[in-house]
């Protein structure tokens, strides 16, 4: 059974950061490419950043370009994105999400956590 479970979430001012993280209870994590998503309320999800198995490939969507980086440890079994310079337009609830194959920038993951809701005020 593969889960995927967010963390760090909350509500940051402008400008403000945060780190989420994406706890990954599968056993072959490192054969896995991660991704992470958001959906805003009444928009449909979105890709955010991804990265492949090995970590030396990332993908980011153009909007969080130079204030997001994503990120794994394998030998922790977990994802992260690091958030800076974030603002209101970021509010969404973030998801993370794993797959097998190398294509990083796709809709088509294989399996979804359920999210942690990121608010920023103005």
């Amino acid at each position: 059974q593969v889960q995927l479970v967010e963390s760090g979430g909350g509500l940051v001012e402008a400008g403000g950061s945060l780190r989420l993280s994406c706890a990954a209870s599968i056993r072959t994590f490192r054969t896995y490419a991660m991704g992470w998503f958001r959906q805003a309320a009444g928009e449909e999800r979105e890709i955010v950043a991804a990265i492949s198995w090995s970590g030396d490939n990332t993908y980011y969507a153009d909007s969080v370009k130079g204030r997001f980086t994503i990120s794994r440890g394998n030998a922790k079994n977990t994802l992260y994105l690091q958030m800076n310079s974030l603002k209101p337009e970021d509010t969404a609830v973030y998801l993370c999400a794993a797959r097998s194959g190398i294509t990083l920038a796709t809709m088509t993951y294989d399996y979804w956590g359920q999210g942690t809701q990121v608010t920023v005020s103005s």
